[in-house]
């Protein structure tokens, strides 16, 4: 029996930065999970990822990551998403240095 299908965002990696990007209701590339747009209907989560994968030119790798809704709006629901969007693990660089 196939598993439910979860909430759903576009995600994938910004071209020139590298940075985790997220697909919003406009058509945009966000760096903020908060406004990727949710996707609910397993087909329309594939048409958005198709879409996504037409844009070489801005994304790198994208694909569907499950998330849950959370007080702010969408959370990561795994890990591996949360771990992303806190950028590169080597402190030398990125985000992190920033901070």
């Amino acid at each position: 029996m196939p598993r439910p299908f979860t909430p759903k965002v576009v995600t994938a990696s910004a071209l020139l930065e590298g940075d985790v990007v997220y697909m919003t209701p406009d058509n945009r590339w966000s760096r903020y999970l908060a406004e990727a747009e949710v996707i609910e209907y397993e087909p329309h989560a594939q048409i958005r990822l198709l879409d996504a994968e037409m844009q070489p030119d801005q994304v790198v790798g994208p694909y569907l990551a499950d998330v849950r809704f959370g007080a702010n709006g969408p959370e990561p629901a795994h890990f591996r998403e949360a771990f992303r969007m806190k950028g590169p693990s080597n402190y030398a660089h990125g985000k992190q240095e920033q901070a």
